[in-house]
């Protein structure tokens, strides 16, 4: 009989769970620790990889299927990768008043893609996110990298625009 494994490599390639492997140890014992603990898997590889669920599921004693309800009910987890600039577009009432959905059609056609996609050169995802707390300079974005959070606003749909080119330009792109 013939083997007819794929003998490709794999297009997604396994998580290194060597570097989880200090948080698993620190709290295998601390029960009401899952919270925590998907945190810090979160901030190692800036979301939370499938096979760290069932690592975390095999050291905290949980079942898979509740560690994903918890992932699913808390919007600050992600289970894919991010770009490398997190947008996000306030929807709270300051900025809902002042224009914030003419603002977040700019930024989802600059961008060619919708709320919670990630463009194609990995260098954007795009969220929209129901406060950001920054009220006064209605309406606004902030955008996270691994080094540093930035607000800005007031803005319009043109200067949205004018911002994602900037950012595009600096990282060595073009507008898609």
């Amino acid at each position: 009989m013939e083997d007819h494994t794929c003998q490709c490599p794999s297009a997604v390639p396994e998580t290194d769970l060597s570097l989880i492997a200090g948080v698993l140890d620190t709290y295998k014992d601390i029960p009401g620790s899952l919270i925590t603990v998907l945190q810090r898997t979160q901030t190692i590889y800036g979301y939370i990889p499938k096979d760290a669920v069932l690592a975390i599921s095999k050291a905290l004693g949980i079942r898979p299927a509740k560690i994903m309800g918890v992932i699913t009910f808390y919007a600050q987890f992600r289970l894919s990768p991010i770009g490398k600039h997190l947008l996000m577009v306030c929807q709270g009432t300051a900025c809902h008043v002042n224009s914030s959905e003419k603002v977040a059609a700019a930024i989802g056609d600059e961008l060619g893609i919708v709320a919670g996609e990630t463009t194609p050169d990995g260098l954007f995802t795009y969220e929209n996110v129901a406060c950001l707390g920054c009220c006064s300079m209605a309406p606004v974005m902030m955008i996270q990298t691994k080094e540093q959070s930035e607000v800005y606003g007031p803005l319009t749909p043109k200067s949205a625009r004018q911002i994602i080119r900037g950012i595009r330009k600096a990282e060595g792109g073009d507008k898609q």
